[in-house]
């Protein structure tokens, strides 16, 4: 969890945090749906494409909007390094 406490004190200064495909976002609105606020990256680039931990649904949204609704980033550590 050390890279999800290192995301939020990156957003509170401003700086760009870097999101890559199979991380798990958490937002800081949930899901109208299902009520989950967790969303796992499927696809990046100009928007996201990404499916609720809750209910499996998958939608693509503007990267600008996304980046301004994250609240922590969680990634599995042991992925980036290997």
């Amino acid at each position: 969890m050390c890279y999800t406490i290192l995301c939020m004190i990156l957003r509170e200064r401003g700086d760009i945090v870097d999101i890559n495909v199979g991380d798990v976002l958490v937002m800081k609105k949930n899901h109208p749906g299902c009520g989950s606020n967790r969303m796992k990256v499927l696809r990046v680039g100009a928007d996201f494409k990404l499916m609720c931990m809750g209910c499996g649904h998958t939608f693509m949204t503007a990267r600008s909007k996304c980046e301004k609704k994250i609240k922590s980033v969680i990634r599995d550590i042991a992925e980036e390094k290997g």
